[in-house]
């Protein structure tokens, strides 16, 4: 199909939904919507009422797709009901002889902050020789990493390694510069973060990036070493990169030796990673904020590590087993089954969304979605993005305006070729119906669609959402 005939069928779609948005006098049908979606495009859509879930709309609602950042609703609901509310990550120093260790649950927004606090008991104390340091994260085993995981962000901070031993989000911030003067790139990382960074790309035009199908490209080792190679395009301003750091222990290993030289505390042994020596007396303890903070930013913001460090959380509490992505998930599905919510065919393998092979229905997320606008002592409605306030749908085109704006309140959830959307949307008629839209294999051709038409799934997501809220939207 050429350029030409993509970008002719784009156009009829738009102008056939325009033709129809305005005042939204009509009825509008979902297969009028659907045609704006490049070809090829999968839509699983469901509508309801809050009391029942009851579907107005069920389009493709059994079918399995990859639910993405949705899937961070499953994980909140079974943390929320199987968690006590007083729940708080835990990082303790403690002594045991010449030896102190430091226990880490899994803190995911721990700070170096936090671990100087600690670490400052030790001279306070008159600790300022020490034999060894342990750094015990047994909570935790398997891999840091889910299956389906895409391998080629690995190195950036939104797929920050899961694991008990975290520290700074896991994650450096840093920045990477290209000048019109220059044929090479050069990257700056604040001194005291203990990662090595080399960049080899060269520094071209947008001309020369293009006719040489040349990119920007990161590579990361377990020793937390990064190399750019490849190309970026001259920039007036630098580029700002978040590195995931690959190795939590060594990371903050390194942290903890600058700490205590510092801090005048001499090691005669080692730092390493072990479990806490028996008869161990604790020094000082630091907790993380509450379990509603954490799921509150994990949803506003979507934020990954929380996801599955509390996924893991879950499943060590449940199974008393050292926690892992296998028994977390196992753990959800009981937890939820428990309050008659069947997730038995659903395939899930993290937390957070971000694997690939996880795979939910429309209709299973409306159920936890129901569940969630059913039970508001959870509080986990309150935390649901507002579409054009905050979290996530604060900056969405197709949903940060009027109507729209302030009354689409959804998780959303994106991968490469899904955009997806589950929560609840307020009326005209003051009522509020749940929807889930899960778009997948969405791949249109950006070179067909002129600069000032938006883009399909903006189109898209903008005339159902108004379609919703006027109460003219039909099966």
């Amino acid at each position: 199909m050429t350029g030409f005939i993509r970008q002719t069928i784009v156009l009829v779609g738009l102008l056939l939904i325009s033709a129809l948005s305005p005042a939204l006098s009509q009825s509008l049908r979902v297969d009028q919507l659907t045609p704006v979606l490049p070809q090829g495009s999968q839509l699983a859509l469901w509508v309801s009422d809050v009391k029942t879930n009851h579907p107005q709309v069920a389009l493709q609602a059994d079918a399995l797709l990859p639910p993405a950042s949705t899937q961070k609703l499953v994980t909140g609901l079974a943390a929320r009901l199987y968690l006590p509310e007083t729940f708080r990550f835990s990082t303790r120093l403690v002594q045991a002889g010449d030896d102190i260790a430091l226990v880490f649950s899994g803190d995911p927004l721990l700070t170096r902050k936090d671990l100087r606090q600690l670490l400052r008991q030790l001279p306070a104390r008159g600790l300022t020789t020490i034999n060894n340091v342990f750094l015990d994260g047994h909570i935790f085993s398997g891999k840091s990493r889910a299956v389906g995981w895409p391998w080629d962000i690995l190195a950036v901070c939104y797929s920050a390694p899961s694991t008990s031993i975290a520290l700074n989000h896991n994650c450096v911030q840093g920045a990477i510069y290209s000048t019109p003067d220059a044929d090479h790139t050069r990257v700056h990382v604040p001194s005291h973060q203990p990662i090595t960074v080399i960049t080899e790309a060269r520094a071209v035009s947008e001309e020369q990036k293009d006719a040489a199908h040349c990119d920007l490209d990161l590579t990361a080792t377990p020793r937390n070493h990064y190399r750019f190679s490849g190309c970026l395009a001259h920039r007036e301003r630098p580029l700002p990169l978040n590195f995931a750091v690959q190795n939590p222990p060594a990371y903050v290993k390194a942290i903890i030796a600058d700490e205590l030289a510092r801090l005048g505390v001499k090691v005669t042994g080692n730092i390493v990673q072990a479990r806490t020596p028996n008869q161990a007396r604790e020094l000082a303890r630091h907790d993380s904020v509450n379990l509603e903070a954490l799921l509150t930013r994990m949803i506003k913001d979507s934020d990954n590590l929380i996801a599955d460090n509390l996924l893991k959380t879950v499943g060590q509490r449940y199974f008393q087993q050292p926690g892992s992505y296998r028994n977390g998930v196992a753990a959800v599905k009981a937890i939820l089954a428990e309050k008659g919510l069947d997730l038995t065919h659903a395939i899930m393998v993290d937390g957070s969304g971000l694997s690939r092979n996880n795979r939910l229905s429309a209709r299973q997320l409306s159920e936890v979605v129901h569940y969630i606008l059913t039970h508001p002592e959870l509080g986990l409605k309150a935390m649901l993005p507002i579409a054009g306030i905050d979290g996530t749908l604060k900056y969405r085109q197709s949903v940060r305006r009027a109507p729209i704006k302030g009354r689409l309140f959804a998780k959303s959830g994106s991968l490469y070729g899904s955009h997806n959307l589950a929560g609840f949307i307020e009326t005209d008629d003051n009522q509020q119906q749940i929807v889930v839209q899960l778009v997948s294999h969405y791949h249109p051709d950006d070179e067909a669609l002129p600069d000032n038409v938006p883009a399909p799934i903006t189109q898209f997501e903008r005339e159902l959402y108004q379609a919703l809220i006027h109460r003219r939207l039909l099966p």
